[in-house]
């Protein structure tokens, strides 16, 4: 059997999501290779959660790119948007509350990519008129992460069905975020 890194990567997000403090002997069981086979490919768990880091990174920003989110309009952006993070969202959840990553000088630039793209479509929603001008694209992109999450952790517990996970995310955001008259 071929080592595949990223499925032993997305089994590792898989358990570290639900449970933070699990050993190395436990990732590896959960990605169902050796523990020996874990430590040739990652030394330590620094090494793994960067390399979760990176591959939880690139799968965001492929699915910006596939979400096209800087075409149509702003809230038809975010909704396909959602739609494509979902099947990363429980990597996402694990990463985002990793404490390590944000720590000391040493940040991915990866993040800041993801941040800027998500801020200059808050920002085009904004100056379309589609969002309301009084919350910061910055705090509406972190309100997006926020919820991503939210949405993660209610669907692997079970207390959210899976099919409704973008049409949850995004109507309480956008239902939040849309400019209304006065």
């Amino acid at each position: 059997m071929a080592f595949d890194r990223d499925e032993v990567l997305r089994a590792a997000a898989g358990l570290l999501m639900r449970k933070s403090t699990a050993t190395m002997d436990e990732v590896a069981r959960a990605a169902g290779i050796s523990r020996a086979t874990l430590n040739r490919q990652f030394a330590g768990r620094d090494a793994l959660i960067r390399a979760l880091e990176e591959l939880g990174i690139a799968e965001c920003e492929a699915a910006l790119g596939r979400a096209g989110i800087e075409e149509g309009p702003a809230a038809d952006a975010v909704r396909r948007l959602v739609r494509e993070l979902e099947p990363v969202s429980g990597q996402l959840a694990f990463l985002y509350s990793e404490n390590q990553l944000f720590e000391g000088d040493e940040m991915n630039a990866g993040w800041a990519r993801l941040d800027e793209r998500l801020v200059a479509l808050f920002r085009r929603g904004q100056e379309a008129g589609e969002f309301r001008i009084d919350l910061s694209p910055v705090w509406l992109a972190e309100s997006l992460y926020g919820l991503l999450i939210a949405a993660a952790w209610a669907t692997y517990e079970g207390r959210v069905a899976p099919k409704d996970f973008t049409s949850n995310v995004t109507d309480l955001l956008l239902g939040g975020a849309v400019r209304r008259a006065k």
